[in-house]
């Protein structure tokens, strides 16, 4: 018996666990994970926890770095499109994309032509269609090629996560166009970055995902704690028991009530174990 047994901590990766920002504005290298967050993780799931990743990426731009992240538990990924079984190598649950959303992701890049558009496909395979700078830093960030599409209609099926790229003024417009079209009830659209929508099916978010997840290994969600720093992670913050942020987190993040740590480049997810450490004294 350990002091976690039965807690569930669920990270989000980029710019929580690992501080990718540098990496994806400047091209460095993505750093590795910290001696403070891997010798925290260890000594959490030691003593009877689940720890969880819980990202917007696509399963094949997360396995880039998954050798790097001690996990034992399945992890959400496509911003909860889908819960991926690390150990077996086998998606769990998955929640995809209407077939009319090609067409009206076209919609969008006709009427916002500096926008891209990144298709997440189940088989892991990311198509993008009209790349711009903005995918190409992508691109570095992920490790992950994007195989180009000349229009979304001619992207194949099943899709997990739309992700539209541009200025952040012109997705703002992209997100209320969906809207105005009678769409966004269908959808969850939310940002996860200045410069990145995401669109995925009503209902496939982090929170949703993490709360299946949690029902999977029979964890109550009154000790299930997640820490993010982006939007896309609020719906899981909200959902937790407790929701932790990075001192690096968007406005948004600190404005739902999450508690703030240490900054992501201060080993953040080894501040949140510490606490929790408190919370359960065994």
């Amino acid at each position: 018996m350990g002091k976690f047994d039965g807690v569930l901590l669920a990270s989000d990766f980029d710019n929580t666990l690992i501080y990718t920002e540098e990496a994806l504005r400047s091209g460095v290298p993505v750093p590795p994970l910290s001696t403070e967050n891997r010798e925290a993780l260890e000594w959490f799931m030691a003593e009877g926890g689940h720890f969880s990743i819980a990202t917007g990426r696509a399963l094949a731009a997360f396995m880039k770095y998954a050798d790097q992240v001690p996990m034992n538990a399945p992890g959400v990924v496509c911003n909860g499109a889908a819960l991926y079984d690390f150990a077996k190598g086998e998606y769990l649950e998955m929640a995809m994309l209407d077939g009319c959303v090609r067409e009206r992701g076209q919609t969008v890049l006709e009427k916002f032509p500096t926008a891209a558009v990144e298709a997440y496909h189940i088989d892991n395979v990311i198509h993008a269609v009209h790349p711009n700078a903005i995918t190409r830093q992508h691109e570095h960030l992920t490790k992950v090629a994007v195989e180009e599409k000349p229009s979304l209609p001619e992207v194949p099926l099943p899709l997990g996560k739309l992700l539209f790229e541009a200025d952040h003024a012109v997705l703002e417009e992209i997100k209320a166009f969906l809207t105005e079209q009678g769409w966004g009830g269908d959808y969850e659209l939310i940002f996860s970055g200045q410069s990145l929508l995401e669109l995925t099916a009503r209902g496939a978010n982090k929170g949703g995902m993490v709360r299946r997840l949690a029902a999977r290994l029979g964890i109550s969600m009154e000790h299930v704690y997640c820490v993010g720093d982006e939007a896309n992670d609020i719906p899981m913050l909200t959902a937790a028991a407790e929701g932790f942020a990075p001192a690096n987190c968007v406005e948004a993040v600190r404005k739902c009530g999450a508690t703030i740590v240490a900054d992501a480049r201060e080993s953040a997810l080894a501040d949140v174990i510490r606490r929790l450490g408190e919370k359960y004294p065994g």
